[in-house]
């Protein structure tokens, strides 16, 4: 079956993650913000939009929160999450990160899946650092794949 074929058949198997939107109250200050923490600039920034490119063709979208159509709800519980090689990575960025002035709402922490820590950007959308434990990470892997 070709993937055409396979689409016309399921719908939902032509779906792909490409985007990941935040709403922000000043997509400027956001983008600074996410340009300092992620070590690059946007690929894409306008007065009410900007744009970084995640990684594995994940794209970061800051939508203001005052032009977003239909309007945005309050923010919800989710996160950002940064997978990193090991607790060394971990402990050093929570180091940086609270040297930045990011309130820190866990400390670094060993938790079932891994060591972690949570920290908040300027808009209160959670950002978790966390290295997996040996078998969480062989199994990202595959998920990734």
């Amino acid at each position: 079956m070709t993937a055409t074929q396979t689409a016309a058949a399921n719908p939902a198997a032509a779906l792909a993650l490409d985007f990941v939107l935040l709403y922000v109250d000043s997509p400027a200050a956001s983008a600074a913000f996410y340009a300092e923490l992620l070590g690059r600039p946007p690929v894409e920034a306008s007065p009410t939009f900007a744009m970084f490119k995640a990684g594995n063709g994940l794209m970061l979208g800051l939508w203001s929160r005052h032009t977003v159509e239909p309007a945005a709800t309050a923010p919800g519980g989710g996160e950002i999450a940064f997978t990193v090689a090991d607790e060394v990575v971990v402990r050093d960025l929570h180091a940086d990160w609270s040297g930045r002035g990011l309130t820190i709402l866990q400390p670094p922490t060993a938790m079932d899946f891994g060591h972690t820590f949570v920290a908040l950007d300027p808009d209160g959308h959670r950002l978790r650092v966390f290295a997996p434990n040996r078998g969480e990470e062989a199994q990202s892997e595959q998920v990734r794949s």
